[in-house]
């Protein structure tokens, strides 16, 4: 079984700087687990502890029932698939696939057989005799990844391996990393710094920051349930939408108050935010939850907002709108072909079953 597992491990690198603290991860044989987070938040860090190029300075490190801290990166029995390919330039692409088997000795005909088995699952087989240069880089990604399967590891890690990828390439490169999971059902731990690779791909994600787990769960609970702002603003494109204003009670409602505009807080929600009357908060809602007004059958007036659109960004079938409302700034999305022009004045409606809120000072969500 291909279980690995993180126990309060942390690691430190000169001049006592924590690049992680007290990681627990569990990861479930034939998961896919995506590390995701901004530059320098752990997660490359924790993917090469596993992989044993770094050693941990506290904590243990599993791969199935096997404690690893101590055992070298040969003897793991995983592969590594890095972002920048790592091919021999004077090796045919066979030869780039079958090099770390030649190396554990593995008889020539089993070689053949395993190279050109990994060639037809990535679609590779003309490739064989070219060398890298005369390969694109979604080619040479495929290679590199052709190089891992051969050796049929327990455990398949990923670093940032489509980064250098256009962004075509990318999204055609992530569906075959998916398809390669369901095939070859083995564990894969994935890093990368694009939160759209991360919702695709994973299984579950582990939204990390500055060294620590933000929040662990699979992308849809991620996106609907963000455990603090962080998390809220980091998972989702364009990104949540953050407003600061307080809590009012008027006429024995509840009310968010912008100070240039209001909205009614759902019945919901309301004895969740009763403790929170008279102070400042954090409003959160995502662009797809603000409508245009002339698009909504039925608005609530006390849901609706003014705003002015200040930009558009075309999308094809949607468009991001960037408004003004108050003294805040908000992007919605609407369908490609809804959208007004520059500088126009909108109503706005507000989707108020699915907006959260946020301790102004903890940053954690309240609800």
């Amino acid at each position: 079984m291909a279980q690995v597992s993180l126990k309060n491990v942390s690691k430190a690198f000169s001049g006592n700087v924590w690049a992680i603290q007290n990681i627990n991860l569990g990861i479930e044989n034939k998961e896919f687990v995506v590390l995701v987070g901004p530059s320098g938040c752990g997660k490359s860090t924790t993917l090469r502890i596993i992989a044993g190029l770094e050693d941990a300075t506290e904590g243990d490190v599993y791969i199935g029932d096997r404690h690893v801290n101590d055992v070298p990166p040969k003897d793991r029995n995983i592969a590594m698939v890095f972002q920048n390919y790592a091919l021999y330039p004077h090796m045919t692409v066979y030869e780039n696939m079958a090099f770390g088997l030649r190396l554990r000795k593995y008889p020539k005909a089993e070689i053949d057989a395993r190279v050109k088995e990994a060639a037809a699952v990535l679609g590779i087989e003309q490739l064989l005799q070219r060398k890298p240069r005369a390969l694109s880089g979604g080619q040479r990604q495929r290679v590199a990844v052709g190089r891992a399967i051969v050796r049929k590891p327990l455990v398949f890690l990923f670093d940032e391996p489509l980064s250098n990828l256009d962004a075509k390439m990318r999204v055609q490169m992530r569906t075959e990393i998916k398809k390669l999971h369901i095939r070859l059902q083995t564990t894969m731990i994935y890093v990368t710094h694009d939160q759209t690779e991360a919702m695709t791909m994973g299984d579950r994600i582990v939204v990390m920051k500055d060294g620590h787990i933000q929040q662990i769960a699979d992308p849809i609970t991620l996106y609907d349930k963000p455990v603090n702002r962080f998390v809220a603003g980091f998972i989702g494109s364009p990104p949540m939408n953050f407003v600061n204003g307080e809590v009012i009670k008027k006429e024995g409602r509840l009310y968010f108050n912008e100070g240039k505009f209001q909205a009614k807080i759902i019945d919901a929600m309301a004895k969740i935010m009763e403790p929170y009357i008279g102070k400042e908060v954090v409003f959160g809602i995502r662009p797809e939850d603000i409508y245009d007004k002339l698009f909504v059958s039925e608005a609530p007036p006390e849901n609706t907002i003014k705003a002015t659109c200040e930009v558009i960004e075309p999308m094809g079938s949607e468009a991001y709108l960037y408004l003004r409302s108050g003294k805040s700034s908000l992007v919605a999305k609407v369908g490609g072909h809804d959208k007004p022009t520059i500088n126009q004045d909108m109503d706005l409606v507000l989707d108020m079953s699915k907006i959260h809120f946020f301790d102004k000072d903890a940053d954690n969500t309240i609800v």
